[in-house]
Parts: structure tokens; C-alpha cells; sequence
């Protein structure tokens, strides 16, 4: 009787660790799944940041043509 209950214990410990195994690779597939996400999302960040330096950049140089052309207006209204 003895050894029949210690079976019953054996069979519930195995149990719960089956449970604990597939809670675990569940979690391991969804970390893996929110690591290639932030990958991506980090990816398109970067795409973001680069179009936006780039569009800081042209804005910068627009400026600058339109400064030099006023400039360059004002210096032939002076004449």
C-alpha cells in the first residue's frame, strides 16, 4: 500500500513537470516571437530616424538656397 501511494506521488510529480516543460517552451516560443518583433520595430525605427535626418538635412539646404537667393535679390535691388 506503502508503494502504491509513492507511485501515485511519482506519477503526480511527473505531471506537473510535463505541465511546467510546456508552460516553459510556451513561454520560450512567445519570447521568441516578442524578440524578433522588437527586432523589427527597432529596425523600422532606425529606417524612421534616417528618413528624418535625411529630411533635416534637405530642409537645411532648401534654406539655405532660398537665404542665398534673397541675398542675392536684395543685392540687385540695392544697385
Amino acid at each position: 500500500m506503502n508503494n502504491e501511494r509513492i507511485l501515485k506521488q511519482f506519477e503526480e510529480i511527473e505531471e506537473k513537470v510535463e505541465r511546467v516543460i510546456k508552460v516553459c517552451r510556451s513561454y520560450e516560443a512567445t519570447n521568441l516571437e516578442l524578440t524578433k518583433k522588437t527586432e523589427k520595430l527597432e529596425e523600422e525605427l532606425q529606417s524612421k530616424v534616417e528618413a528624418e535626418r535625411r529630411y533635416q538635412e534637405e530642409k537645411t539646404l532648401i534654406r539655405s538656397r532660398v537665404n542665398n537667393l534673397l541675398a542675392r535679390l536684395g543685392n540687385q535691388t540695392d544697385i
